[in-house]
């Protein structure tokens, strides 16, 4: 390169730095309220230019169908309100990189065919939501066709009694490398619902009474959660037509009900369930249509049934594991089984330790026959605490003909694993 070409460069270089830093330099700050020149957040957004800060000060903004569509920061430090009056959608943001905090977003309306939303990214890349308030919101946070994102710190709520008549907290539709992280969501149908979703994040968020499910994924591959608590909710989580999905370090607590679990597992496979901690749900783990997962170091303590395992589930593994105190540890619906049971420590195993190793030295079967009667007929359920359960089990234990003979754990622990 000679010296004539570098000039030349350079030359070029100067004149797109001299075009671009104007934009930085003279990026403003608006500021939206009864008590300056701008008084909604649509006259705002109509003079603001790529890269401003509006600011919207203290008061209710009765404003909807809001459309952000540069790159700006909507912030308040006041806890401004935005008020969607029960009719209509609030926000819909339509350009990259806009962040949007420290604002209340409340009374969406109900629409199926809209889906009206508090807050609705559609169709961009690196925005941020964070420490908002949702209050009595359809749908709260929508997220369709985005990716490199984040949600976070916000607090969601909702009132609706009827899953027909509510949307959910935080809702993603076709995205891509999302973070969910440190949100409260309450009272919505789903807390978070993830369709078509890749390589995305969920951590450290509580998920609580919400009306189906805490967290609801379907097709959604690649993604993991971990650090969450999903309580009371209509049902935990339902992974649903996925595979490769991680959940470590949740907590699963007093989801109870007829049909109700800590997670379900419908049509999943190649994934990772470890150090989980099950407690008081209906059923810890619900498993049909699932194989090759590996359920490891998770507490299921106090469960009806700590695990549910249909017979069209295969190559899953379940190791060091302890199973406290629930009603029924293993249950499933045939006497063939496909799947492996080793080191878990069970705390109505009955067996000794001569060698001292900590390896039970009989092997133990968590399946008992009332199980079995239980899960083809449920009303037989009301015999739970009687002699006949006992007199059943016992005579099972001494000559097994119904229980699965392969769904075994021949090496438990003598020791709750920690």
């Amino acid at each position: 390169m000679n010296g004539s070409t570098k000039q030349c460069i350079i030359s070029i270089n100067l004149v797109w730095i001299i075009f671009l830093i104007p934009q930085y330099f003279y990026a403003k700050e608006i500021h939206v309220g009864k008590d300056h020149p701008i008084k909604t957040i649509k006259s705002a957004l109509s003079i603001a230019n790529t890269n401003d800060r509006i600011i919207l000060h203290s008061g209710k903004y009765f404003e909807h169908d809001i459309v952000i569509d540069k790159k700006i920061e909507l912030i308040s430090f006041e806890n401004s309100v935005i008020d969607g009056e029960n009719k209509y959608q609030i926000l819909t943001v339509k350009s990259d990189s806009v962040k949007i905090s420290g604002i209340t977003f409340i009374n969406t309306g109900i629409s199926f065919i809209d889906d009206n939303s508090a807050v609705k990214l559609d169709s961009v890349k690196g925005c941020e939501i964070y420490n908002n308030t949702f209050d009595n919101n359809f749908f709260a946070i929508y997220l369709a066709k985005t990716s490199d994102s984040i949600v976070r710190d916000n607090i969601i709520k909702a009132y609706t009694k009827k899953e027909s008549y509510s949307g959910n907290g935080i809702h993603l539709w076709y995205c891509k490398n999302i973070t969910v992280d440190k949100n409260y969501i309450n009272g919505h149908r789903d807390g978070i619902y993830f369709e078509f979703v890749r390589e995305s994040h969920i951590q450290n968020n509580i998920s609580v009474n919400n009306l189906r499910y805490g967290l609801h994924f379907m097709f959604s591959d690649n993604c993991s959660y971990s650090y969450n608590e999903f309580l009371e909710n209509g049902a935990g989580v339902a992974v649903m037509y996925t595979k490769k999905v991680k959940m470590f370090k949740n907590k699963f607590e007093r989801n109870w009900g007829p049909a109700s679990y800590g997670i379900l597992l419908k049509d999943i496979s190649d994934s990772e369930i470890e150090n989980n901690f099950f407690y008081k749900n209906s059923s810890g783990i619900y498993v049909e249509g699932s194989n090759r997962i590996n359920i490891n170091n998770n507490n299921f303590t106090e469960n009806g049934w700590a695990i549910r395992l249909m017979a069209n589930s295969m190559d899953n593994h379940f190791e060091r594991n302890n199973f406290i105190g629930n009603s029924f540890d293993v249950t499933t619906n045939s006497t063939k089984n496909f799947n492996y049971f080793e080191n878990n420590f069970w705390s109505d195993y009955k067996g000794y330790d001569i060698d001292k190793n900590g390896i039970g030295d009989i092997p133990y079967r968590p399946v008992k026959l009332f199980s079995l009667i239980v899960e083809k007929n449920r009303p037989t359920m009301i015999l739970l605490r009687s002699l006949f359960t006992e007199i059943l089990d016992v005579a099972e234990k001494i000559f097994p003909v119904l229980t699965p003979e392969t769904l075994i754990d021949e090496s438990p622990s003598m020791k709750r694993i920690l």
